[in-house]
């Protein structure tokens, strides 16, 4: 009789146990179900999260809660990226994490990849100094680059014996949190060949250009010989014709590229005269090598000149010219633009 009380009374435990375990269970499940999909409260502005190369899921898990995010356990969180199978596939960069968005939510952004996209841009006519300098004042680039001179910098690109001059393409370039500026400097070349490419693909027939680096030469100067896109074509035409003619392209920006260091701001007449490889007044035909970085448009309008009999061109002052067909008219033209002696 004892016998058989002691097996009820243990069956009831039993049952009493399972009971416990499967409303645990139920209200463990619903508590998961209600954590995976409710809004996150995020007071203020949007928050930034960095998932860095090497991040492991607590690492992660830390960051954003540092970054406000309180909701559920890390039980929890850990339970669902092993459920949406998340946990080996985030993928490394800035993440906006806004008002509102759910767990479930946030892990599938960070799996996605859809990370914050930076700005840098190779602005037209800077030389490769100017680009370096850009490049080290960026504060979301890995820098790879510092330490290394010019031939150091072209064999890191996979480009040994190239001179760096004129070979990045100026355009905004979007790129994500932990990409390295030889990365940038890398898509940058690659886009220059290709637009170097399209412009000898299409250029005009018997212009005095015998290559593409002719061609990007030409443009590097071009393109600091003018801030108006429209004069571009007839500053073109004007060097082609000098070239055809056998006439020294006499142009300022690569007597001061020339200087270098020793550029002032000023332009004398002594360095007119002072030889150096990229004296366009002392040497005939074009540089050594491009001078700047040349767009699109000052790469077309080498490859594509305007026809015409002009030879010189002056400045007005205002960014524009004045072109000319003659050295008197030249001569004048100076005279009342640069000397302010119009008649």
């Amino acid at each position: 009789m004892a016998k058989t009380s002691s097996h009820r009374v243990l069956k009831a435990l039993v049952a009493l146990t399972l009971l416990a375990v499967v409303a645990f269970g139920g209200w463990a499940w619903q508590r998961y179900s209600g954590f995976a999909d409710t809004p996150i409260a995020l007071a203020g502005s949007e928050r930034i999260v960095s998932v860095e190369r090497g991040d492991g899921f607590q690492d992660i898990l830390d960051k954003l809660r540092a970054a406000g995010v309180d909701e559920g356990h890390d039980l929890e969180w850990k339970v669902l990226a092993q459920e949406m199978h998340v946990v080996s596939r985030l993928q490394v960069g800035d993440y906006t994490i806004r008002h509102g968005i759910t767990p479930r939510e946030l892990l599938a952004k960070l799996e996605s990849g859809k990370v914050i996209q930076y700005r840098f841009t190779i602005v037209e006519g800077w030389n490769v100094r100017e680009l370096r300098a850009a490049l080290a004042k960026d504060d979301v680039l890995v820098k790879k680059t510092p330490g290394l001179d010019d031939r150091a910098l072209m064999a890191a690109l996979e480009r040994p014996g190239q001179h760096p001059e004129g070979r990045f393409l100026p355009e905004t370039y979007h790129y994500p949190r932990g990409m390295t500026d030889l990365d940038l400097l890398r898509r940058a070349a690659l886009a220059m060949d290709k637009a170097v490419a399209d412009a000898w693909e299409a250029r005009a027939v018997g212009i005095p250009i015998e290559s593409p680096e002719q061609l990007l030469t030409l443009a590097s100067i071009i393109e600091k010989e003018t801030g108006k896109a429209s004069e571009r074509p007839e500053i073109a035409g004007v060097f082609a014709r000098r070239l055809k003619l056998g006439m020294r392209l006499q142009t300022d920006p690569t007597v001061i590229y020339g200087m270098g260091s020793q550029y002032d701001g000023n332009i004398r007449r002594s360095d007119l005269t002072t030889d150096t490889p990229y004296n366009t007044y002392t040497r005939a035909g074009l540089p050594p090598t491009p001078i700047a970085m040349p767009g699109r448009e000052a790469l077309l309008a080498a490859a594509n000149p305007a026809p015409g009999k002009t030879l010189y061109f002056v400045s007005r002052g205002d960014g524009s010219h004045v072109f000319s067909a003659t050295l008197a008219e030249h001569n004048r033209a100076v005279a009342c633009h640069q000397l302010r002696r119009c008649r």
